[in-house]
């Protein structure tokens, strides 16, 4: 089931790991409608229910609202609000650093990496992400 309201994707599958039946919610923020959409059903695919947003600025207003976040993955260069600066903002936030951050790029960058990394990021993916990406982190970092 989708649905499109005002530049949100909201997507609902159920995860059939340890959870037995508890979906898992990722934010996916990417301000490339194609990257969205190729995100999001890879997350679909894996079975997370996935509420895709257009912006930094869109992200942090929905984790404002919504408090069963399990992981956020965003883009590294969008307008406004760079992933890096939306990740430094969720790791500045006691009510949010918890939320694992993934950063996605097109952009082969050492520097860009290390310093995300090192700001408290899980992982760093290139693009085009694959759903073997997607599986090995998502493994790793979430129950």
């Amino acid at each position: 089931m989708s649905s499109v309201a005002g530049g949100v994707v909201g997507t609902t599958a159920v995860f059939s790991g340890a959870g037995g039946g508890v979906p898992l919610h990722v934010l996916a923020v990417d301000d490339s409608s194609v990257d969205r959409a190729v995100i999001s059903g890879i997350l679909r695919s894996s079975r997370f229910r996935v509420t895709a947003v257009d912006s930094g600025k869109r992200a942090l207003e929905l984790l404002g609202s919504e408090p069963n976040v399990s992981m956020i993955i965003t883009d590294y260069w969008m307008p406004e609000m760079t992933g890096y600066e939306l990740l430094k903002k969720v790791k500045e936030s006691s009510t949010l650093k918890q939320i694992p951050v993934v950063i996605m790029s097109s952009e082969n960058v050492p520097t860009r990496i290390s310093r995300c990394l090192e700001e408290g990021a899980e992982d760093f993916l290139m693009k085009p992400v694959r759903p073997s990406d997607v599986s090995r982190v998502f493994n790793r970092v979430l129950p």
